[in-house]
């Protein structure tokens, strides 16, 4: 064994220690933040008497709480975990991360939100289906919707079993799958009882508790660096073993032509994904009318603006003051970053420390089980209503018996889950999301679109572009490295990736628009012309929206 590797195991044994030192704080700390989640979730599910109440949350959250709750819904695991270990590994190249989540907010706000609040009801496949055949449109809505969630629920799952298996000091494979089955678990029993009332009051408390961690680790580490940003970059850079080229471009994504395409799928993806998130754009039909939804918007842009920002300096913080081996050591991907950074900060031996760590972790678990908890409403949701109540029931269906069926959706999908969390828990959670972003970009995004602004569009170039854009998205990342043939693949014992890139955004997103199009063009439908009227009146003016 090498000394730097017996260093870092030795750094890592170190921090664990400490963790288990002081366990039963930590332990306390995230029972408190489970009982009170849990206590909203019982007291919102108690206000939940119809459909309406459990998609929508009865259409009652204002502005600001529905902007908290959106960039609640939205900083996930991969923000907090994944970024702060992408930063820490990577310098500039891990930072493309924060820009790319935050630039396409700018897309979701220009493009999709208030016509999708004035159009829809409840779910994507509302505004889908108001011009065209319902049957087929809804099934391939709410396909998509689901396969999307499950998609960024790997990431959620990721991150839970390397947070809490770093403080528990669990280190078996099978202890690790038990906590991913331990968040499934609570992610079933928020959504089930709470609907989108439960969710959205645990995502604002949890957004509050974010923004409040994330600060104060930023102003300890500026603190430690007497408030120098250079002086902190330039620790980073050294510490990093990297050098000045760990603060340029090309660490990660410059090395060689795939690399830099990599990068160009990457960004795309990240860019045109939110905008085709289930769980982010059900959130639109929580408020009242489409100003509250332009309203929610901004103000998530300004939190999660804020955030991104902090996150440079949980990145470069914890490569000034961790070494990189520590980093690895502990989780190959870097996911543990940020933790081990409140540890390094609050000092190793110290109480302090160990009280940050337990205070960002139980942050950052509140962080995946609000995520969780939204991404499997909205696939839940969308296979209740577009799938059972619309298709399978064709509009017989009551109140009651689709929000059964929403709720017996979730156990299912609380399930397919926590299997695939397993396979993936030592994968970086920040590149896990990034392909939902391009899953959701590749088949949702295109629809969207062409349906609210193409006056042509047809059925069939809905089919084509979601079935297309899901299908040819989801076989790349198959045959990627992210699944096989890399020492952090999902499967890193055998190779059977043939596609180079690890993002398939670059292929799959033109593929989802070119899909689209060509279907309408070489369908003999004719398009309604009268229902696109109405449609966009309804989505700009907000007449006739529910």
């Amino acid at each position: 064994m090498s000394t730097t590797t017996t260093l870092a195991a030795g750094a890592v044994d170190l921090a664990a220690n400490e963790a288990s030192q002081h366990r039963p704080l930590i332990i306390t700390l995230f029972g408190l933040f489970v009982v009170a989640t849990l206590f909203i979730t019982v007291w919102a599910g108690r206000q939940t008497k119809n459909a309406s109440d459990f998609y929508a949350g009865g259409r009652q959250f204002t502005g600001f709480q529905n902007g908290l709750a959106v960039s609640g819904d939205y900083m996930s695991a991969a923000s907090f975990l994944g970024i702060a270990g992408a930063i820490a590994l990577f310098g500039y190249d891990g930072f493309l991360y924060s820009i790319g989540f935050l630039v396409a907010w700018l897309v979701a706000l220009l493009l999709v939100a208030e016509p999708l609040r004035n159009s829809g009801r409840y779910t994507m496949g509302d505004v889908l289906a108001y011009r065209m055949r319902q049957r087929p449109v809804r099934t391939a809505a709410g396909t998509s919707t689901i396969v999307v969630s499950i998609f960024y629920l790997l990431a959620q799952m990721a991150g839970a079993g390397v947070l809490v298996s770093l403080l528990l000091g669990i280190t078996s494979d099978s202890g690790k799958i038990l906590i991913v089955a331990l968040v499934g678990i609570l992610m079933i029993v928020y959504v089930t009882i709470g609907g989108m009332k439960g969710t959205t009051w645990v995502q604002m408390v949890k957004a509050v508790l974010l923004i409040f961690g994330t600060l104060l680790i930023t102003f300890l580490v500026l603190l430690k660096f007497n408030f120098n940003i250079s002086d902190l970059l330039g620790t980073a850079a050294e510490n990093s073993g990297h050098g000045a080229a760990f603060l340029e471009p090309g660490l990660k994504y410059g090395l060689t032509p795939t690399s830099k395409l990599d990068f160009l799928s990457l960004g795309i993806a990240l860019v045109l994904g939110t905008a085709g998130l289930p769980h982010i754009l059900i959130r639109f039909y929580t408020v009242p009318t489409a100003k509250a939804a332009r309203k929610s918007v901004n103000w998530a842009i300004g939190i999660i603006g804020a955030f991104y920002l902090m996150t440079i300096a949980l990145g470069f913080g914890a490569a000034a003051l961790i070494s990189p081996e520590e980093i690895t050591g502990s989780n190959k991907a870097g996911n543990t970053a940020a933790p081990l950074l409140a540890l390094h900060i609050g000092g190793v031996d110290s109480t302090w420390g160990a009280i940050l760590l337990a205070t960002i972790s139980a942050v950052a678990f509140a962080t995946i089980l609000a995520v969780v908890a939204g991404l499997t409403l909205a696939s839940s949701s969308s296979f209740a209503h577009d799938i059972y109540a619309n298709v399978i029931r064709k509009g017989q269906a009551t109140d009651k018996e689709e929000v059964r069926a929403a709720r017996w959706a979730t156990v299912a999908i609380g399930i397919v889950s926590i299997a695939l969390g397993a396979l993936a828990r030592d994968l970086n959670v920040a590149g896990l999301v990034a392909l939902a972003f391009a899953v959701a970009a590749s088949a949702n995004l295109p629809t969207i679109l062409y349906s609210l602004f193409w006056k042509r569009f047809t059925t069939q170039g809905a089919l084509w572009s979601i079935y297309g854009g899901l299908a040819s998205s989801v076989l790349l990342v198959l045959f990627s490295p992210v699944v096989s043939g890399k020492e952090t693949s999902m499967f890193p014992s055998v190779d059977f990736a043939w596609f180079p890139l690890e993002n398939p955004g670059l292929i799959s997103i033109p593929l989802g628009f070119l899909l689209g199009w060509l279907g309408t063009m070489l369908s003999k439908e004719t398009p309604d012309k009268e229902k696109y009227a109405e449609l966009e009146v309804r989505s700009l003016t907000g007449t006739g929206a529910h």
